[in-house]
């Protein structure tokens, strides 16, 4: 008569005991914390996807991930007109082919999307896009999953001026632009960070302010007061802390960060990290003035 451990040892080599038979999407379903990433891929149409032969690599966001993201992203993301742009989202979660850990090593990886994402092994840990890699080999039928704590976003393709057009918000700002002859400088390789005023911050100025610095002969002006929203570089919100930093028109502004808010000058930051190809945008609810020299 076999003994009990033969028999395991039997369990094991024929994959009994290690392989899940569930795939991906009922893995994701069973574990329970990852209930949001589950409602999206069915918002963006990719459960029989997921559900395929694959083999698939998923770093999945947990719901504290998802819940990370700026008040109001998700929402937006899981409404229909938005399918599109949800699923290239949670596609860049996704690597063709099973990459256990022990096969990760620090490299570009090509996702599913098409686009790439860097993943990084240092000092005993591994982050993909800055993402912290928490659990690793979830094993499914079809592939693995791998644990992150935060979502990660494709890289935007669009400029900075490209990326306030498609906003829909900075329709002043972009008129700005225009008017002061600086389209090609934010076209530009960059880095740049812009601290961007929406329309409704243009709206608080004095009336005639605007109308006044749009006419060409105030072109100079207008340029001053909107490169003193720019900074040289991509400064990511993570970055930000209070200090004095010098903007492209060669003046200081002050950012202040306090009680969980970022201030610039007296203008509050409302949104950050809108990401383009060649900078980053964070929204401010009042147009900053460059101080009188």
């Amino acid at each position: 008569m076999k003994t009990l451990k033969s028999l395991l040892a039997g369990f094991l080599f024929l994959g009994v005991v290690t392989t899940n038979a569930a795939d991906i999407v009922d893995t994701a379903i069973k574990a329970g914390k990852f209930n949001t990433l589950v409602a999206a891929v069915k918002a963006a149409g990719l459960v029989n996807t997921l559900k395929g032969d694959g083999p698939f690599t998923v770093f999945a966001p947990t719901d504290a991930a998802f819940s990370k993201l700026p008040k109001g992203t998700l929402e937006s993301l899981l409404k229909p007109e938005n399918k599109g742009k949800l699923a290239n989202i949670l596609t860049y979660h996704v690597v063709p082919g099973k990459v256990p850990s022990k096969a990760v090593s620090t490299s570009k990886v090509k996702m599913v999307n098409g686009q790439n994402a860097n993943l990084k092994v240092a000092n005993g840990k591994v982050t993909i896009n800055g993402a912290n890699v928490v659990a690793v080999d979830i094993m499914a039928s079809n592939g693995v999953i791998h644990v992150i704590d935060s979502v990660i976003l494709p890289p935007n393709k669009s400029d900075i001026v490209d990326t306030a057009i498609k906003a829909g918000k900075f329709n002043t700002l972009v008129a700005a632009v225009k008017a002061a002859g600086l389209v090609k400088t934010l076209k530009g390789d960059g880095p740049f960070t812009v601290f961007a005023p929406t329309d409704a911050a243009f709206a608080k100025l004095p009336k005639g302010t605007l109308e006044s610095l749009l006419k060409p002969e105030n072109k100079g002006k207008l340029a001053n007061i909107l490169t003193y929203h720019v900074v040289a570089g991509k400064v990511p919100s993570k970055a930000v802390s209070t200090s004095k930093v010098k903007m492209v028109n060669g003046q200081n502004a002050n950012l202040k960060v306090a009680n969980g808010k970022v201030t610039i000058n007296s203008a509050n930051v409302v949104a950050v990290d809108v990401m383009a190809s060649n900078g980053v945008i964070h929204v401010i609810d009042s147009v900053i003035l460059p101080p009188k020299k």
